[in-house]
């Protein structure tokens, strides 16, 4: 799915239903005994970040969100089964933290006691107050530090239905929301002809939450992959990196307001080319990271292109078809000293050939939480800002089941933009292309920064996939 705001997305006027979990639900959750299992890494990392910066006065919200149509009529009470049958499918839903002193002791509520509470907002008929409602609605609700920090809702109009959805990051990364539309409307389809879906039962990311944490808590500050970590942040200036270009930032500026870009590439021709091009050195992550860091030492100068890019964890088939947050990151160096007095051609070949020794090299390195490791650092990495780094993400999203029908049904990916100082990037492979999003500070000097990225980067794409490279890298004057 494109990876938009919600602003973006093509909110229609309607009457707003809204599903949250019912109160007798959470009043049962708040009795529950601890369970077992610890979160993961990542969950406790986020949270803890979350109450940090809430107690210096900073809400910064970042909930993940899905967004598509069900056309025609719907009926109601077949979408409210449909929602709360793919709830129970995903344990991680069920369960939340409670802190203890400064610990974070997780609970998880019996599948049983699950049930939705339905409530008629009322009718919309301003589009734009309809999205702000909806961004502040989930604001409140899809929270870090409030459980249960989910909301489903619903804009009904006598042609179709809007659904929208809001997670917690805590519970959900893009995978898993790529995949919602699909299911509900599985399982709305389901219930209108009263059949009942079998199938192996999803594997539960509560599980894999404790089976990472314990693995991961066998290392110490001694391993290979904490030392690794170690020395990059330490060439980094003591920092985990932002995009290296300049950002109109002071030093002061660790928590600025932030704006989003969203635009397509490249058509599906010039994507599949561009892919075809690059597979031999690995394909187009290998491609995107390489022109990334030609671009970039354009506009910057800087010799050594250091950023962190995200790799799922769903190492095993079980954990495919679960909701959750399984995303480890690897630190990725690309030195341009090579590349110096080459033409262009042989500039971006030996590029390639670069960046794909440096992925198999530090991919498995992603195997381990970044939150594990940065626990291990001790004194040698203090994070300064909400944004712990910047990252450059691809993700090949066509293989996803209902991929094909996404821009019929306006299904879209949402993501919550509020404050940060780092910029990041999101490529994601569509049938129709590719797409790019970032989200950055919002200043004058980023925005001119961020397009010049932009546009270079689209210019190079279709350059590879037209003529081979021919032409030379560089940036545009935009």
């Amino acid at each position: 799915m494109r990876i938009t705001e919600i602003q973006r997305c093509e909110v229609r006027p309607g009457r707003l239903v809204e599903w949250t979990l019912h109160p007798r639900a959470v009043e049962a959750a708040m009795s529950l005994p601890e369970d077992s299992r610890p979160p993961a890494y990542a969950q406790e990392s986020h949270l803890r970040r979350a109450r940090s910066l809430r107690q210096d006065g900073l809400f910064a919200p970042a909930w993940l969100g899905a967004a598509f149509d069900i056309p025609g009529p719907v009926d109601l009470a077949v979408l409210e089964g449909a929602l709360a049958a793919w709830a129970l499918r995903h344990e991680t839903l069920r369960s939340g933290f409670r802190w203890v002193g400064d610990e974070m002791r997780r609970f998880t509520l019996d599948a049983d006691s699950l049930l939705l509470h339905r409530e008629e907002t009322g009718d919309f008929s301003d589009a734009v107050k309809l999205t702000q409602y909806l961004q502040e609605r989930f604001d409140t609700v899809a929270d870090a530090l409030t459980w249960p920090n989910f909301i489903f809702t619903a804009v009904v109009r006598d042609d179709g239905t809007s659904v929208y959805m809001a997670f917690d990051h805590s519970n959900v990364d893009a995978y898993s929301l790529q995949r919602i539309p699909a299911e509900i409307h599985e399982l709305y389809a389901a219930g209108l002809e009263g059949r009942a879906l079998t199938g192996t039962p999803v594997a539960s990311y509560v599980d894999f939450c404790a089976a990472e944490r314990a693995h991961a808590d066998e290392i110490d500050d001694t391993h290979h992959i904490v030392s690794h970590w170690r020395e990059f942040i330490a060439r980094c200036g003591g920092k985990l990196p932002n995009f290296p270009v300049d950002l109109g930032l002071g030093p002061e500026d660790v928590s600025p307001q932030q704006k989003f870009m969203d635009e397509m590439l490249v058509d599906a021709a010039d994507a599949a080319a561009f892919e075809s091009y690059c597979r031999p050195y690995g394909g187009s992550l290998t491609g995107l990271l390489a022109a990334t860091a030609l671009i970039v030492h354009e506009i910057s100068g800087q010799p050594v292109y250091r950023t962190v890019v995200p790799f799922h964890t769903r190492a095993k088939s079980q954990w495919s078809d679960s909701v959750g947050w399984y995303v480890g990151c690897a630190p990725i160096e690309i030195s341009l000293t090579h590349t110096q007095d080459l033409l262009a051609t042989a500039q971006f070949d030996s590029t390639l050939r670069h960046v794909r020794s440096v992925l198999r090299e530090n991919r498995p390195l992603s195997r381990m939480p970044i939150a594990r490791v940065l626990s291990l650092l001790g004194s040698d990495f203090r994070p300064t800002s909400a944004d712990l780094y910047s990252i450059v993400s691809f993700v090949d999203a066509r293989g996803i089941p209902g991929s094909e029908r996404w821009q019929d049904l306006k299904s879209y990916a949402l993501v919550r933009v509020s404050q940060g100082d780092k910029a990041c990037v999101w490529i994601t492979r569509l049938h129709e292309g590719l797409q790019f999003t970032s989200r950055c500070p919002d200043t004058p000097l980023a925005d001119t920064n961020m397009r010049r990225y932009i546009e270079a980067l689209r210019n190079l794409i279709v350059s590879v996939a037209r003529q081979g490279a021919q032409k030379p890298v560089g940036t545009t004057d935009c």
